[in-house]
């Protein structure tokens, strides 16, 4: 049988002109995008997003016709009355429930700590990593609280005075309302992304400005100067080890601490261990360096101080992709369906207590047709939002004005439609696939008689192997990072979507072709001759590097 040739899409088909389009020329340009997207849909493995949305549009096809909109906080209704905020507030709820904490609860102002505040992000985890940052910079830096009504909201952090028993000099005090980021080399590059839009300075920034002596950087374990992040293991976590002598080093000066930790690593699928990590930082770091309660004094432009008392740290975890299925991963394992030798899989959620937010993407799982996401936080670090817009009757507490309400539809619907027992059975399964891949893409280096390279970082849904031909790469969406001049390595990641006998079988079959691999010799994959001959930018996006991924 003839394999089906890849589709391409011409822009200039799609050109639109002041008159539009004829229905005839529009329906056929709608066609062509429907088998273009249909083909690579039908063998996507390289990015971790779940392609598993068939019966979305039998059920949630009518509410497209209607405009949903979220706008505000989601546990105080609008006046714009097409939106879905129960159904917001219900998948919250839910989550609240998986990650360890009360759901959220106005009355409960004595519980506020362990009660939860979050939104549906209309953007993926990036969105929630800007905001996750954006909050610890307030806190950590002195910002009117939330618990505090009536306090001006747009104070500046420089107005803000801090104490605590270590913090016994000039130096240390300053520093106290600068916080400081750390995140490994493995982190998703939103996270970069975000501190730089907020001015957060990294450890690395801060390290090469002020502290620059050989024997301040060396002391951490560093050679020529401080690195941009904290390194990471082989298996792609960090490296708890640089990690807390890196804090202390800053901690020490008075610095606060933002740290961001993964659940699900961009190219390895790792999960950095947040409980051992907060238990490291806190018997080490934070309990000697009085950052468990400092007081924090905001002199108000009424000339009445407000003092409140804070931590000095925040833990953020992007779990863009493992924190929505970690928990049943965690299920799966004790009630032994995952097989093979056990590993342990991390705390990361509430129950922890020095976690101060989580977020997730909603598209990567359990899918979705367009990116969305959860962030989730303690109520008790809520921040005074900005003054309320009257006509929108709801409070400005979320990164986003408009937020698409269609996205808590389908959440809300995958959670009422697959029950919990379900999916742990779904990532159970996915797993173990995940485990098969690995093992056949071994032995298919066996037959092509060189090492491909195959990795997996166990309990996860990545593997990763020697980047094979162009046309492999397109066909199945292999993102590819280069290792070194002559190595390139891509992933992908077995989502609820990718089965056995399906696209993994139609993979594996296209990888035991004799040109399957680039030769040893020059270890990158050679363009066709098409590509060659044009030079085009499509082939040079293929082969660029992509860090960053999903």
């Amino acid at each position: 049988m003839t394999e089906q040739k890849a589709p391409k899409l011409d822009d200039k088909a799609f050109e639109l002109t002041a008159k539009g389009l004829s229905d005839d020329e529009r329906t056929a340009r709608l066609k062509e995008l429907h088998e273009y997207l249909d083909y690579y849909q039908a063998h996507f493995l390289g990015y971790q997003v779940n392609q598993k949305l068939s019966s979305l549009v039998e059920e949630l096809a009518p509410f497209l016709g209607v405009h949903t909109n979220n706008i505000g906080d989601p546990y105080v209704d609008s006046n714009l009355g097409t939106h879905t905020k129960p159904l917001e507030r219900a998948v919250l709820k839910r989550y609240a429930e998986l990650w360890g904490i009360a759901p959220h609860d106005e009355a409960k102002t004595e519980e506020a700590w362990n009660t939860a505040w979050g939104y549906v992000l209309s953007m993926g985890s990036s969105e929630g990593n800007v905001y996750g940052l954006l909050n610890a910079r307030d806190y950590l830096s002195g910002k009117i609280l939330l618990s505090h009504p009536g306090a001006d909201p747009g104070l500046l952090m420089s107005q803000a005075e801090v104490k605590a028993a270590y913090l016994d000099s000039p130096t240390k005090r300053a520093n106290a309302l600068q916080p400081v980021a750390f995140f490994s080399e493995d982190s998703h590059y939103s996270v970069a992304k975000a501190a730089h839009t907020l001015a957060i300075p990294t450890f690395g920034e801060v390290g090469n400005k002020y502290y620059r002596d050989a024997a301040e950087y060396e002391s951490c374990g560093y050679q020529d100067g401080w690195p941009a992040e904290i390194p990471s293991n082989n298996d792609g976590s960090i490296d708890v080890e640089k990690l807390v002598t890196t804090v202390d080093f800053f901690a020490r000066r008075g610095h606060p601490v933002l740290l961001v930790c993964n659940l699900g690593t961009t190219f390895k699928g790792a999960y950095d261990d947040v409980g051992h990590i907060a238990k490291r930082l806190q018997d080490t770091v934070f309990s000697k360096y009085s950052m468990n309660e400092r007081e924090f004094t905001v002199n108000t432009k009424s000339g009445k101080p407000v003092k409140d008392k804070r931590r000095a740290f925040w833990i953020h975890v992007d779990g863009a992709l493992g924190a929505s299925y970690l928990p049943y991963l965690k299920k799966a394992q004790a009630e032994g369906k995952l097989g093979g030798e056990k590993v342990e899989i991390p705390d990361f959620d509430f129950r922890v207590p020095q976690v101060s937010s989580i977020v997730t993407s909603g598209h990567k799982h359990p899918g979705s047709p367009w990116p969305c996401g959860i962030y989730m936080t303690r109520r008790q670090f809520e921040l005074q939002p900005p003054p309320m817009a009257a006509y929108v009757a709801s409070p400005d507490t979320t990164f986003a004005g408009s937020r698409n309400g269609f996205s808590p539809i389908v959440l809300w619907n995958h959670l009422a439609k697959v029950s919990e027992d379900e999916q742990v059975e779904r990532i159970a399964e996915s797993v173990k696939l995940a485990r098969w891949t690995y093992e056949e893409i071994r032995e298919l280096g066996r037959l092509h008689g060189r090492d491909l390279l195959a990795g997996y970082t166990p309990e996860t849904l990545s593997v990763r192997f020697l980047r094979p031909a162009a046309h492999i790469v397109r066909k199945y969406s292999l993102a590819s990072v280069p290792i070194d001049e002559k190595t390139t390595m891509c992933h992908l990641f077995v989502m609820p979507h990718v089965t056995r006998e399906g696209t993994l079988k139609q993979l594996l079959a296209d990888l035991k072709a004799p040109d399957a691999f680039p030769s040893e010799d020059t270890g990158h994959a050679q363009a066709p001759a098409e590509y060659q001959a044009s030079e085009s930018a499509e082939w040079q996006a293929l082969l660029g590097i992509n860090r960053g991924f999903m």
